[in-house]
């Protein structure tokens, strides 16, 4: 697919599926293009949709169908949009864009050639939790026991998170909670044991436990 070069054009990619639940349209929006009237359009789609597919078959997907609807706070960013919030927008929203290939920036692989790609996501059932006063820890860990994720990084507001799934992921979870914590270095083994991290999340929903209607099926 080529780079949409009309809003039809832009209508059509938002119109891929990604996965049962989520078309490309979903994570295209941003607040940065969105108020400084800046395009926020993949150079490269059949990679921004590959790497977008994985994401959500991989991560997303089971997660919504063990929450329920998400919300997407922040996704797709095009090397143009990110670099312009990076460079031009204070306070400063984006890392330089390097950093982000294969994380914001679905359309590049990163230096190692690796395809990627990062939601920044609210959970609206653990985020009720979490301002009752729940861990963040307990989401956190889940995560890391059920998906087969590349890295977590946790946000204050919300318990939101980015998460990213890359190719020879990373498996490191870090956060701002409210100061800079690293929970799990790449490569390492988590410090707490299985069962702990079990018991924190005893009272989580079923995993992919909420059943969605298939389509009917016509007789032959």
């Amino acid at each position: 697919m080529r780079r949409p070069r009309s809003y039809v054009g832009l209508e059509k990619l938002g119109r891929v599926r990604l996965s049962r639940h989520f078309y490309m349209r979903d994570f295209l929006y941003s607040e940065i293009g969105n108020f400084f009237g800046r395009p926020n359009i993949p150079d490269d789609p059949d990679l921004a949709i590959a790497a977008g597919t994985k994401l959500c078959t991989e991560l997303l997907d089971p997660i919504v169908e063990t929450f329920g609807p998400i919300a997407v706070r922040s996704s797709y960013r095009s090397p143009e949009l990110n670099h312009f919030g990076a460079t031009e927008v204070k306070p400063q929203k984006c890392a330089a864009n390097p950093s982000n290939y294969a994380h914001h920036i679905w359309d590049r692989r990163d230096a190692k050639g690796r395809m990627g790609a990062c939601a920044c996501i609210a959970i609206p059932w653990f985020a009720d939790l979490y301002e009752a006063g729940r861990d963040w820890r307990d989401l956190a860990w889940w995560v890391h026991d059920h998906l087969d994720y590349s890295s977590m990084w946790f946000f204050p507001r919300l318990a939101a998170f980015n998460l990213t799934w890359r190719e020879e992921p990373a498996r490191s979870i870090d956060g701002y909670m409210p100061r800079r914590i690293c929970l799990l270095r790449a490569g390492d083994y988590a410090a707490e044991p299985a069962k702990d991290r079990a018991e924190r999340y005893a009272d989580f929903p079923a995993f992919r436990g909420i059943s969605y209607p298939d389509p009917p099926r016509r007789a032959p």
